[in-house]
């Protein structure tokens, strides 16, 4: 049975100063359920819709059909970046879209990247609509905030290149890139803030088509960054 208390505390893990107050989050959806019982994860507990019922279920989600189940999870431990030559990994610098951040570590995934690096400021990682926008992918990307200009400093200390996109970049499909470094990727509104530019060493730009084409004024995040990662796996 879900206890009335039970129910408070699930539905105050939407918001979060509670899931930080209780070190919880929660997912939803059986495939979800599944990636979390699979993972390193710590399962707390898991509700089925065929066992505590249609409205104790509708009561305890965060979407806006309940699924047929829902897992309450442990927030692991903060972990500490170090460099590592040979590693590519991606920085997202004051990304606030819950969307576009399970995108795009969707995307780290799918192209074999293990490490994603945030500023502080990034919209949190087990926000409900971050966590089901990656699709299980919340479970195998290691995802670190950061003080991301100290970190892009020690990454460049160790030898691995800094990569940025910007409107002033050099062509990214005729660019040499390597098989390590980092990818700083910028917010929706207002690209790569000064203090991170400063730290890039490489700048590249996602050109339209045709080249003098008058189109959109810039591509979203999500889809900016599967270009690029994509180039450089290609390499």
């Amino acid at each position: 049975m879900l206890s009335k208390n039970g129910i408070k505390l699930i539905k105050s893990l939407s918001q979060k100063k509670f899931r930080d107050q209780e070190g919880l989050f929660t997912v939803e959806g059986e495939k979800m359920v599944a990636e979390a019982l699979a993972s390193d994860f710590e399962v707390v507990s898991v509700y089925r819709t065929s066992e505590i019922g249609e409205e104790a279920m509708s009561r305890i989600t965060a979407l806006s059909s309940p699924s047929p189940a829902l897992a309450v999870v442990r927030i692991p431990a903060p972990e500490a970046f170090v460099p590592t030559a040979g590693e590519l990994v991606l920085a997202l610098d004051s990304l606030r879209d819950p969307g576009n951040l399970g995108t795009i570590i969707r995307l780290a995934d799918w192209f074999g990247i293990r490490t994603v690096l945030a500023s502080r400021d990034t919209v949190d990682i087990y926000n409900p609509k971050v966590v089901q926008a990656t699709m299980g992918a919340i479970f195998r990307v290691r995802f670190i905030y950061c003080d991301l200009p100290e970190t892009l400093s020690l990454c460049r200390a160790a030898g691995l290149p800094v990569y940025g996109t910007f409107l002033d970049g050099e062509n990214i499909y005729g660019s040499a890139l390597s098989a390590d470094g980092v990818i700083v990727m910028g917010s929706e509104s207002n690209g790569i803030s000064p203090a991170v530019e400063a730290l890039v060493d490489r700048r590249l730009y996602i050109p339209p088509y045709p080249a003098s084409g008058t189109g959109s004024e810039s591509l979203n995040v999500a889809i900016a960054t599967a270009i690029t990662c994509s180039e450089f796996r290609r390499r």
